[in-house]
Parts: C-alpha cells; structure tokens; sequence
C-alpha cells in the first residue's frame, strides 16, 4: 500500500497509468496484485500484464529494467552497444523508444529499428552490428492485454541464466523513480547515441534465410494462404516466399496488419486452432496446398494441410519430425548432408525423432525447454570449428531453425521451410499428411499433448510452487494404473531409472518427468512467462489407437497427480 500511495502521488510520464491508479482505490486484491511484487526478470527478461504497478508492464518496470542493464553493461563491456527491436503489441513501440532513452542517457549507443520486426531479425541485428547485447519488445504469443521485454547478449541467444541474475541485482538496487538515467528520444537521436537500423540488415537477413533453402530450381505452382496474425510477419514472410518462387499467396485481411488488440484471435499463438480460424475460413475458398500461421513476433509457425479438401492441423512435434526427414533426405540425396550431423530438441519434445535421427546417423542432442539452450549448441558447435555440422533444431512450441546466422527460432526460415517440404512432396504426388502417417508407420505412433493449469495472483503463485514442491518430495509410483520406470529431477540435477539414480549434466531447471514402463511419459514445469503450470503428454503404441487412447489415460490423470 504504502508503493501504491507512492505511485499514487507521483506525478507520472503516463496520465494513463494515473487514472488507472484512481480507479483501484477500492480495490484492495487490484492494488495487491499490481504491488505485491517487482515484475519478475529472467532468463526470458520481462513479461507480464499492461498498466500501472511494479508487477506490470509500463514505462517504469521498462526503464527500471533497461538502467539495470545499462549497469552490467557499463561493469562488463566497453564501449556498448545494444540493438533494440519491437512488436506489434500495444505500447511496443513506446517501451522500446524508452528503453533506447535509457540506454543514450546511460552513454551506451542504442540501435533501434524503425519498423516493426521479428524477433528473429534482433537476433540477426545484434551480431550483425557487434553489438553487446539486444532487447525485444514482445509478449510472443501471449493475449492482448500482455507485452513482454527480452535480453539477448552478444552472442544473439536470450541472456543466460548466471546474466539474468546479474542484472536482476542491478536491477533490485534501484529505485524505479529516483535511480534511472533517462533522456528524451529525439535528444538520444540528436546526440548520435540512438539510430536507427538500416534496411540492409533486413536484406542481410533474408540472404541468410535463403541460404538455409533445401530445394533447388524453387516451389513454382504451391498455393498457400498465409497469416501473420496482426503481427510482424508479412514483409519478411512474403518476400522469402517470392524468393523461393512461391507467387501464389493470399494474406488473410483481417490479420494482415499490426494490430495489438488481436480483434479477431484473443489468443494470437498458432498451437491453438481458434488463432487459424479466419485463416482457415479463408481456406475454404481459395483451397491453398497450406495454410501458414506467424505469431505476432514471427518466430514461431503453425500450419494446417489440405487434405483432399480438410484442413488438417499438425502439431509443432510433427512438424519437427517432418522437418528432420526431409532435409536429412534431400541433404543426403543432393551430397550436402555434413559429415556427423547434429540436430537439437528439447527434453518436452517427441521421441520419435530419436529413431530417425538413427536411421540417417544424426547426432540428436537433447536441452532445456527454451530455444536459448539450441542457441547454445550452435555456439559450442561453432567453437569447435563444427559450425556446418548443424541441420535443424526444434521444439514442440512450434519453433524451427535450420541455420546458424541467428540464435534464436525463426519462424521466416520455418515458413520457407515448410513450403519447400510441401512442394517437395507435392511433387511425389503426397500431402504432409500423408507424409506423417507415412512416418508413424515406420517408426511407430508417437502422439503428444500438453495441458495448461492457471494459477493467477500471488495466491497462485504459491499454489505453482507447492504443487512443484510436493511432487518434487513425493514423486509417484504409478501414474494412470502403469508403473512409473524412472523420473528426472531438473532442479536437482537427479534422474532415477528402476532405482538407480545418475546425475543430470544440464542446467537447473524446474522440471519434472516421469517415465512410464509402457514407454508413455508425462513432464511438469511452470511456464517461464505465463503464471500456469504446464504438462507434457507423450503416448507411444503400437497403433495410432493405442497412443491417442494412451495420452488420453495420462490427460485424465494429470490432474489427480497435479491435486488440482
């Protein structure tokens, strides 16, 4: 209350923030949840809710944010340098103008682009301009009334775990109002200390994207229809598609251009089918091959798949095994297949890659939910001279990158991607449906799922946390009437296998999995930047029956073993 009273008296930059500030005098659980904590900053930087309070999004939590920064900068980097790059997300364009203020009144030279980008295109700019670090505006696929702040360093991946923490305590020993450096935008440009970003980085960037082409000759006659659901997606999208001989494309009208609201899909995030519903109205019609979706920052891609008339959804798990056979087949076919591949997942996505990797002897390296850690496994492989070695890295959450120019999921390269394998199969006279089911036939039926549980507010919170904790102390025997085999305890570095326990050399994460002796698996985590916990499903059988009946067992038990 007394930060409340404090906000509630200071004369703000934002009138909007003070009016909504009168309105929750008598709201006492408004006030508490808006006050009862500083928005959290991590490894995925900031995100959380627009409005007024230091558990909110607003100009105050960015600034704040960005001086501490600014600090370990100034502690760990010589004359630095940050790229900035922003969304089409309400007040996007606001938070990173202040940020780059910061940044100029902090004497570090701020590069912002001028337009809206995706979040791909700032990991691009950051290595391409040597900078020191970068921030994107974004709240990626979460709804409206969201927005979000992420750090990148110099290596363009999202800030690690050991950076994360040294800004956070730059950041906890500030004052939001009293400690923060800050300078008016059009001083900043004046003084030289913020410009812009040229188009020539963008053009960089799609010559790199076009480098990561698997069909020779292009995809001349593929018809698809394409959203980039009110976002960033369409320039950069489009014209990789023109590149690669893909004319044939309509743009869904009603989320063809930037807008925040999201006024026809509340949840802008192409896992669910209400975000591809216009796009697959649309379909209807124009009877595309493909209907390709774009989240709002463009680095992550859903599609749907004409299947003699049916628009067929396909998982970002199927996508990925899609992706992994075909420029594993055309490599090798074409002689451009390196020698000891290497391809990265997560340890939440499908094990049915591990036998295709096999087959075509690809090395599958496994990391932590978080497309930094694939970010991290190109560097190493870079390091080690083994640049070239790298194919594909994917995770469920439909993220897909097949190059080594950014660090970060990049769904412009998953988009041309996805068109070459459709042509690609076209041609072979199959859909990517079939395609799949041709897969699941040779390796096996591999069906994954994923429940959401909310916890909103600071009682939720502690809720997440005490879910987490209980099973953490007291991990089940059987889930769903089968034996749990083994379990992996991320946090505490610990994996047990009938009895037998090993280390994990991963980083600490909060994660839990459990191995069924059936081959099935469930994973527990809280969600980095959503307050929910999530749960992974994987069901494996010998037909396609016997797994979806399987991931419906375990959908049915995750909630008696979550207790909720």
């Amino acid at each position: 209350m007394t930060e409340y009273e404090r906000w509630l008296h200071t004369e703000l930059d934002d009138p909007d923030l003070t009016e909504e500030l009168k309105r929750i005098q008598d709201e006492p659980e408004e006030i508490n949840d808006r006050f009862y904590r500083n928005l959290a900053f991590g490894t995925g930087g900031l995100r959380g809710v627009i409005g007024a309070g230091t558990n909110r999004m607003n100009v105050y939590t960015v600034r704040k944010a960005t001086q501490g920064l600014a600090n370990y900068l100034k502690k760990n980097a010589e004359n630095a340098s940050v790229a900035i790059a922003y969304d089409s997300r309400i007040k996007s364009d606001v938070f990173a103008q202040q940020s780059a203020a910061v940044l100029a009144a902090n004497g570090i030279r701020a590069y912002l682009y001028p337009w809206l980008s995706p979040t791909p295109t700032l990991s691009y700019a950051v290595r391409y301009l040597k900078c020191d670090a970068g921030i994107c505006v974004t709240a990626s696929h979460n709804p409206a009334k969201y927005n979000g702040y992420k750090a990148y360093g110099s290596d363009g991946c999202q800030i690690t775990e050991e950076t994360a923490d040294a800004v956070l305590a730059e950041i906890n020993s500030l004052d939001i109002f009293n400690d923060v450096k800050y300078v008016g935008f059009e001083e900043g440009l004046k003084s030289g200390l913020i410009e812009y970003i040229k188009e020539e980085v963008i053009d960089s960037f799609l010559d790199q994207v076009m480098k990561q082409s698997v069909v020779p000759g292009g995809c001349e006659g593929l018809k698809v229809v394409y959203t980039p659901l009110n976002g960033t997606g369409r320039v950069c999208v489009t014209r990789i598609l023109a590149r690669i001989g893909v004319k044939d494309v309509t743009v869904v009208p009603e989320q063809e251009f930037p807008d925040g609201n999201f006024p026809t899909c509340p949840f802008p995030n192409p896992e669910i089918r209400e975000a591809l519903q216009k796009g697959l109205e649309l379909c209807e019609t124009v009877q595309p091959d493909l209907l390709l979706a774009t989240d709002p920052d463009c680095d992550r891609c859903g599609i749907a798949v004409n299947q003699h008339g049916q628009f067929v959804l396909m998982t970002g798990n199927e996508v990925g095994i899609l992706l992994l056979d075909f420029i594993a087949s055309v490599r090798k076919k074409n002689g451009t297949l390196p020698k000891d591949p290497v391809a990265v997942t997560t340890i939440v996505s499908t094990d049915m890659v591990d036998p295709i990797a096999k087959d075509y002897g690809i090395e599958m390296r496994r990391v932590l939910t978080g497309f930094k850690y694939i970010g991290d496994q190109i560097a190493l492989l870079e390091k080690s001279g083994g640049a070239d070695r790298y194919i594909l890295g994917f995770e469920e959450s439909y993220g897909y990158l097949s190059g080594g120019y950014v660090r970060d999921k990049d769904a412009v390269n998953a988009s041309m991607l996805v068109c070459e394998m459709a042509y690609w199969y076209k041609k072979k006279g199959m859909t990517l449906v079939e395609a799949m089911n041709a897969l699941y036939e040779k390796y096996g039926y591999y069906r994954n799922d994923l429940m959401n549980f909310g916890f909103e507010g600071e009682d939720g919170m502690i809720r997440m946390n005490s879910i987490m904790q209980t099973l953490r102390d007291h991990a089940p025997e059987e889930v769903a009437g089968h034996r749990v085999k083994g379990w992996s305890d991320y946090e505490r570095s610990v994996s047990c296998e009938d009895g037998k326990t090993a280390e994990i050399f991963l980083p600490k994460s909060n994660v839990l999995e459990y191995r069924l002796e059936n081959g099935s698996k469930l994973i527990v985590r809280p969600s980095g930047t959503e307050p929910k916990i999530k749960v992974y499903l994987s069901g494996k059988g010998k037909t396609k029956e016997d797994s979806l009946a399987m991931v419906e067992t375990l959908r049915k038990a995750a909630p008696k073993l979550l207790g909720v």
